[in-house]
């Protein structure tokens, strides 16, 4: 099992029309599968996030543009983004080393936590290098389940799976997606 690295999501992002992507996945909560919580230092990447989501078969919200926030996040802001968490089946975690520091994303984890089974929700762990685990330094980071690049028994290629580490099982991505629609 490999994690996505940036230079994959860096070469993914050069076939992409970003500003319309982040456009539609700000758009509305109605109608997405998948809630994509990340940090705002990780923007330039979101792209291509979305994209391996949509591919596979997601529709994906992010807050990053949504005209329904506040321009300065208070209760607002958090009643509609738990009603949004709430709605979507679906809750992924763009994880890279500036997790930690953002203030939204355990909140916001917390909150699909509490909402939805574990097996709705999954980690899409970025790093430098495909084995780095640097990002898993937060220890609850390990109860959920990752989207990684790997091999399911019986198959040849390498696809995106999300992998079960604690079952040690994996669901292609788009199986896994079309459990919400």
């Amino acid at each position: 099992m490999n994690f996505a690295t940036f230079g994959d999501l860096e070469r993914s992002r050069q076939h992409l029309n970003e500003s319309v992507m982040l456009k539609e996945a700000s758009a509305s909560k109605i109608g997405k599968t998948v809630f994509l919580a990340h940090s705002s230092r990780d923007a330039e990447y979101l792209s291509a996030i979305i994209s391996i989501l949509q591919n596979h078969g997601g529709s994906v919200y992010i807050d990053k543009d949504d005209q329904r926030l506040p321009n300065h996040p208070n209760r607002e802001t958090a009643e509609i983004l738990r009603s949004t968490i709430k709605s979507c089946p679906l809750f992924v975690v763009f994880v890279t080393i500036n997790s930690k520091g953002s203030r939204w994303i355990p909140w916001e984890l917390g909150l699909a936590d509490g909402e939805k089974n574990t097996r709705q929700i999954a980690l899409f762990p970025t790093t430098t290098d495909s084995t780095d685990q640097q990002w898993a330094r937060q220890e609850y980071l390990g109860l959920y389940q990752r989207i990684v690049r790997g091999r399911i028994k019986g198959r040849d290629n390498a696809e995106w799976i999300v992998h079960d580490h604690v079952k040690n099982r994996a669901t292609p991505l788009r199986q896994w997606l079309r459990k919400a629609g």
